[in-house]
């Protein structure tokens, strides 16, 4: 099997160097901590593990002494990827969260999506952020429906995926049946890395063929050293002794079918999105999650090039690129804060850069750029391509824009999305209707919720993708900004962001549906439908009129 060999920086010794070889000098420190940064996201159907499986690997790269409890200044401070008190009660992610760590000398940005398909546009804009992803599966469960939206996704982007089939210390589908599910619905080649030995109540271990290890399963209650211990692997003749002879037997049979049946390892496969290395554990248990790190670590790739409009944009190129993927407000609730989520795309960032910004044209200096522990936050110095940096503003950031160092750029493929559901928003008290109007577009502008104003009527209405999300920003809206709110049915089902190249036939059409059309935050016209039906019709009738369910944000002004 071929793994992927890491690079090491040049060890230059000279103290005057002439303008070229400093050029070359920095190029050489680019080009290596590119290659030394795996940026992966983890995707699964809702209760499949995956936020255990995050806080396992954070303790497993040493990130953490306890799972969920992060090592910072001494302080034994909580800080789970659900960081959110929502989350916290209902025990589900609401929001992505990004955590940086470090493990054998490679800098990791791990993504946690949420699950939960009402969330599916936070998790698919943060998947625009990742250059591979880890894809969970219940091994009682097999490929769910949100599982295989978010596959599509990721094909959709290339994006490589290793698969952790979770759960395997409780009854479960047989691991070939799990294979060959794989195989069928997601047309991926299958190939196991690490086989188990039994399922559920006759879990023994797993394998590792590559290296003839063993790593036993201990029982809840039975850990030497305590639940969050790791088992000593065992190799040669110490493996038939703790399994005997005829069960490893039978063991070795098994694997040995499982490999032969399945393509070999091929790493170009892989990071071309044809092949998922299949890896079985308990995140629970944290049974193989040291398997999975290692396998992010040697086969992940490295940040890859980003598709600006204009051109494609390489990882190791000198100058500072990166787009906007998220918008968080109010990470801190006694500051009001909004923080920009930035993915570099290239070159090396300084703490106090001047950067271009695509959505106004205007620069900004990026004094105080953060780096991410879930909630937790630090100044950072400088940052690379594959990175995520927080840059704290107020307002004047988006989701989708692009900062550049001096080019312009604008990268593509950061939609909003059409809503699914529409309500408009009652208050309690109409003495804080200012307030509420600024609580939502606050978080509108985190991209998770459309803010609609109609041409005709005072209420404001929001749009969502599903029912939860109305949940959500309910109770944000009460815990951080005081103020009780509730939704009622709108006399809309569906909304299109409309654009025409004939701007009088636009005129026209928005003159002859003032009674449908309203404008998002940005102010641009959104055609808002009774039914399907009255969508349907409306296209007929005016054909050189655009409807879009997505919109991505407009380029800077010339």
């Amino acid at each position: 099997m071929r793994a992927f060999e890491l690079g090491s920086a040049a060890n230059l010794q000279e103290s005057d160097l002439s303008t070229t070889e400093t050029a070359a000098r920095a190029g050489s420190e680019v080009e290596t901590e590119v290659r030394n940064r795996r940026t992966f996201a983890i995707i699964s159907h809702p209760d499949a593990g995956k936020t255990t499986l995050t806080e396992n690997l954070l303790l497993k790269g040493g990130a953490i002494r306890l799972a969920g409890q992060v090592k910072a200044r001494g302080d034994k401070r909580r800080a789970r990827s659900d960081w959110m008190k929502i989350e916290q009660d209902r025990g589900i992610s609401v929001t992505s969260a990004v955590m940086t760590f470090e493990y054998k000398g490679i800098t990791c940005n791990l993504l946690d999506t949420p699950g939960h398909e009402d969330f599916s546009e936070d998790t698919y804009r943060t998947l625009t952020a990742a250059d591979s992803a880890i894809m969970v599966i219940d091994a009682a469960k097999g490929i769910e429906a949100q599982t295989l939206k978010l596959f599509e996704v990721c094909r959709l982007r290339d994006v490589p995926i290793i698969t952790f089939i979770n759960k395997i210390d409780r009854e479960g589908v047989s691991p070939f049946d799990l294979m060959d599910e794989i195989g069928s619905k997601l047309a991926l080649d299958t190939a196991p890395m690490i086989w188990p030995a039994g399922m559920g109540g006759l879990l023994r271990g797993i394998f590792d063929p590559e290296n003839d290890r063993f790593i036993p399963y201990e029982k809840p209650g039975t850990e030497k050293g305590g639940p969050d211990s790791e088992p000593e692997s065992l190799s040669g003749e110490r493996i038939a002794d703790y399994l005997g002879a005829d069960e490893l037997a039978t063991f070795r049979e098994e694997m040995e079918l499982a490999r032969e049946g399945s393509p070999t390892f091929d790493i170009e496969q892989y990071r071309a999105g044809h092949m998922t290395p299949v890896y079985f554990g308990s995140a629970l248990r944290k049974l193989g999650v040291r398997e999975l790190l290692d396998a992010i670590v040697r086969f992940a790739p490295p940040p890859r090039a980003q598709p600006a409009a204009t051109r494609i944009v390489e990882p190791t190129e000198p100058k500072v690129s990166g787009f906007v993927f998220k918008v968080q407000a109010n990470m801190d609730a006694n500051h009001r804060d909004r923080v920009a989520f930035m993915r570099i795309c290239s070159g090396k960032f300084k703490r106090g850069m001047r950067l271009k910004l695509s959505g106004s044209g205007k620069t900004i200096g990026v004094h105080n750029p953060i780096l991410f522990f879930a909630q937790d936050r630090e100044l950072l110095d400088d940052a690379f391509a594959g990175d995520i940096i927080g840059i704290p503003n107020h307002g004047t950031i988006r989701v989708g824009d692009t900062l550049t160092e001096t080019e312009d750029l604008v990268f593509t493929g950061i939609p909003n999305f059409a809503p699914e559901i529409l309500r408009r928003v009652r208050l309690d008290d109409p003495m804080k209707a200012k307030h509420m109007r600024r609580a939502l577009e606050s978080l509108a502008e985190e991209g998770v919720t459309q803010v609609f104003k109609p041409e005709i009527g005072a209420n404001w209405v929001v749009g969502v993708v599903g029912q939860l999300q109305l949940e959500v920003l309910a109770s944000r809206i009460a815990a951080e900004y005081d103020i009780k709110v509730h939704f009622e049915p709108a006399p809309y089902e569906t909304a299109r962001w409309v654009v025409a190249e004939d701007a009088a036939e636009l005129k026209r059409f928005m003159e002859a549906h003032r009674g449908n059309m309203a404008t998002d935050r940005d102010g641009a016209p959104v055609f808002m439908a009774k039914s399907n039906w009255e969508l349907g019709y409306t296209l007929e009738k005016w054909p050189k009129v655009k409807f879009s369910a997505t919109r991505e944000r407009a380029p800077a002004p010339a």
